[in-house]
């Protein structure tokens, strides 16, 4: 397995490593508003609030990013 990341070519490692720390990036970012909700003492309904307008950024990267990879083929 090691073999196989050392000869990898240079465009899959990078369209790997980008989508690994891209969705690590967003799960933080969901621990941010967690906590964030959390904090404010903001209720489920605040939660719920907050988890949808600060969440509507990331399902708006995700849906760039889909939009791009089928627009492209």
């Amino acid at each position: 397995m090691l073999d196989a990341l050392l000869n990898m070519p240079e465009a899959a490692f990078t369209r790997l490593t980008v989508a690994i720390f891209c969705t690590g990036l967003i799960v933080f970012m969901g621990f941010i508003i967690y906590r964030l909700a959390k904090d404010s003492k903001a209720g489920k309904i605040g939660t719920l609030v907050l988890f949808f307008v600060l969440g509507l950024g990331v399902f708006g990267f995700i849906i760039k990013t889909l939009l791009t990879e089928v627009l492209q083929k």
